[in-house]
C-alpha cells in the first residue's frame, strides 16, 4: 500500500470549523496537510509548492473553487481536485467535471465517504473508494452535456498511470483523434460517467479501454458488456447476478456484471439497444450504487465507473420515447464523439500500417506485409461504411490473399463500384501508369497507333479503347491464354482478369483457356 505520508494535500474551506474537521480527518490517515480559506490564499500555496491533490469548497469569500480549478487547468498542473460544496446542483457538478474536478460532493460531507473518495484520488492500493458524484445530483433535465477541452500538457506527478495499449492502438494523427487522445486523458482523471458516442466500427470500446487503463483503476476489472447481444429475459439475471434457486436452472449463486466490475470500470456498449423495463432498473443502480440480484432480499453495494457507447442519437431516442430521459441525462456527464475513418483519412496509412503489423505479428511473419500505393489510393476513394473495423477485416482478408510481402489493389476486394465510378476509373488509369504496365504495352505498339491522329475530345475513353485493343491483339497472339497473353504484357493473370472484366474484353469459346 502507498504510504500516505508521500502525500500532501491542501484543503481550501472558509468556514474553520470545516476547515479543522477535514484536517483532523486527514492528518488522521498519515497525510501531509495545508489549508486555506480563500482562493488568493490558495493560489499563494500553489505558485510556493506543488500538491497530490487539492480539496476545494465551492464559494468562498472572494471567487469560487472553480477558480482554483481553472488557474491548474491553465498552468498544466496534475494535482486531483475535489470539490464539496452546499450548494449542489446539476450545473455546479458539470461545471466542476469540465473543470476537470475528479469528484463532486454535497455537505454535509460523510467523513468515511470523505477518506475514500481521497484515497481513491490518491490511487492507493486497497482504497474502498466509490465514485461520489451522485448520478441523481448531475445532469439536470436542462441536458447539459460537458465536452471537456484539452489539458496543457504537464509532467505526469506520481503515482503515474500505466501506459495505455489501447491508447497506442488508436492509431493516427489527424486533429480529431488528438482531440480524442486529449479528452481521454482528461476524462480518465475523473469519475464522471462517460458516453462514447460513434458509428459502428469506428473503436468506441478501444477508447472506454483507453480511459480505464490511464485511471486510477486500471489495476482493476475492465467488464465490457454489448447490451444489444444480451436476450431481454436474462438481462436482470446478466447485470445484476442471480441467487440460487431464483429460477429454473439457477443451481448456484452467481454475479452479475456489475459485482465483476466492483472496484473497477464497467463498461456498456450499444446502451441505445436496452429495452425500457431494463433501462429503468438500470438508473436505480446508478443512484443508489447498489443492486439486488435476482432472488435476492438485500442489496448488494458496487463501486464502479460507468462508462457506456452508442452509435445511436440518444437525444433523438429520448424524443422518440425509446429511452428514459432522466437515464440518458445521467449518462450523458461528458460525451466523446469518435470520428467515422472517412473523416480522418489522413490517418489511414498510419491505421493500415498499425492493423499489417499486429496481423503480422500473431502469425509470426516478418516483415508485415505492406501497401502499394495503387491500393493505398484505392483505399482513400472507399467511403469505408464499415470504418476501422471494416478496414481490418479487408486488411486480414488481403493479407491470406496476397501471400506475399506486398498487398495490391486486386488483393484488396474492394466491391465492384469502387472501380466502375468515374472518378475511380481516371484514379485507376492514372495509377497504372505510374507502375508503367499499361504504358509499356502502349509504347511497344506505338506503330500501331497513327502518329498523326487528332487529340482525343475523351482522353479516359480513348485511353480505354487503346487498352482494350491491346488486351484483345495479345490474346488473338496467344491463342485466347490469358497466363501467356498477361504475362507478354507484364501482367499477372489476376491483372489480366481484372482489366478484362473492367474493359469488357471477352475471349469467346476459349474463355477458360488460362
Amino acid at each position: 500500500m502507498n504510504n500516505p505520508s508521500h502525500f500532501s494535500l491542501l484543503v481550501v474551506d472558509d468556514e474553520p470549523d470545516l476547515r479543522t474537521l477535514y484536517e483532523l480527518t486527514l492528518l488522521r490517515e498519515g497525510y501531509d496537510i495545508e489549508t486555506a480559506g480563500t482562493v488568493q490564499d490558495a493560489l499563494l500555496h500553489l505558485k510556493d509548492r506543488t500538491y497530490s491533490a487539492v480539496i476545494t469548497d465551492m464559494r468562498l469569500p472572494d471567487g469560487s473553487g472553480l477558480d482554483v480549478l481553472g488557474w491548474l487547468e491553465e498552468s498544466g498542473r496534475r494535482e486531483k481536485t475535489i470539490v464539496i460544496t452546499a450548494y449542489g446542483s446539476a450545473e455546479n457538478a458539470v461545471e466542476a467535471l469540465k473543470a476537470g474536478a475528479y469528484d463532486y460532493l454535497t455537505k454535509p460531507v460523510d467523513l468515511k465517504q470523505f477518506r475514500a473518495v481521497v484515497a481513491s484520488a490518491l490511487g492507493r492500493a486497497g482504497a474502498a473508494a466509490a465514485p461520489t458524484i451522485d448520478p441523481a445530483s448531475l445532469p439536470s433535465e436542462s441536458g447539459a452535456s460537458a465536452t471537456a477541452a484539452p489539458r496543457p500538457a504537464a509532467a505526469p506527478r506520481a503515482p503515474a498511470a500505466p501506459a495505455s495499449q489501447a491508447l497506442n492502438r488508436m492509431a493516427g494523427h489527424s486533429v480529431a483523434m488528438q482531440q480524442v487522445r486529449s479528452l481521454v486523458d482528461k476524462v480518465a482523471r475523473s469519475m464522471a460517467p462517460v458516453l462514447v458516442n460513434g458509428e459502428s466500427g469506428t473503436g468506441k470500446e478501444l477508447v472506454a479501454r483507453a480511459i480505464h487503463e490511464v485511471s486510477v483503476r486500471s489495476g482493476q476489472p475492465f467488464i465490457a458488456v454489448n447490451c444489444s447481444a444480451i436476450p431481454e429475459q436474462l438481462l436482470e439475471a446478466e447485470f445484476f447476478g442471480y441467487r440460487k434457486g431464483a429460477f429454473t436452472g439457477a443451481m448456484e449463486d452467481r454475479e452479475g456484471f456489475f459485482q465483476a466490475a466492483n472496484g473497477g470500470t464497467l463498461f456498456l456498449d450499444e446502451i441505445g439497444d436496452l429495452p425500457l423495463p431494463m433501462q429503468s432498473k438500470l438508473l436505480r443502480a446508478i443512484q443508489e450504487r447498489s443492486v439486488r440480484p435476482v432472488g435476492a432480499v438485500a442489496e448488494v453495494r458496487v463501486n464502479v465507473r460507468l462508462l457506456s457507447a452508442t452509435h445511436k442519437d440518444l437525444a433523438a431516442e429520448v424524443h422518440a420515447g425509446q429511452f428514459r430521459q432522466d437515464l440518458y441525462y445521467r449518462l450523458n456527464v461528458i460525451q466523446i464523439r469518435v470520428p467515422p475513418l472517412r473523416e480522418r483519412l489522413e490517418d489511414l496509412v498510419a491505421i493500415s500500417e498499425h492493423v499489417l503489423e499486429r496481423i503480422a505479428h500473431d502469425a509470426g511473419v516478418s516483415p508485415p506485409p505492406r501497401l502499394t500505393r495503387d491500393a493505398l489510393v484505392h483505399l482513400e476513394r472507399y467511403p469505408f461504411p464499415g470504418n476501422v473495423r471494416e478496414l481490418e477485416n479487408l486488411l486480414h482478408r488481403a493479407v491470406a490473399l496476397s501471400g506475399g510481402e506486398t498487398i495490391d489493389v486486386y488483393d484488396l476486394g474492394l466491391p465492384e463500384s469502387v472501380f466502375t465510378d468515374s472518378a475511380a476509373q481516371e484514379l485507376d488509369l492514372i495509377t497504372e501508369n505510374t507502375h508503367g504496365d499499361v504504358l509499356q504495352a502502349v509504347h511497344a505498339l506505338a506503330p500501331l497507333v497513327p502518329v498523326e491522329e487528332p487529340l482525343p475530345s475523351n482522353l479516359e475513353r480513348h485511353l480505354d479503347h487503346v487498352e482494350r485493343d491491346i488486351l484483345a491483339r495479345a490474346l488473338e497472339r496467344h491463342r485466347f491464354n490469358r497466363t501467356a497473353a498477361g504475362a507478354s504484357l507484364g501482367l499477372s493473370l489476376r491483372q489480366m482478369r481484372y482489366r478484362m472484366a473492367r474493359l469488357g474484353v471477352n475471349v469467346g469459346g476459349d474463355a477458360d483457356r488460362e
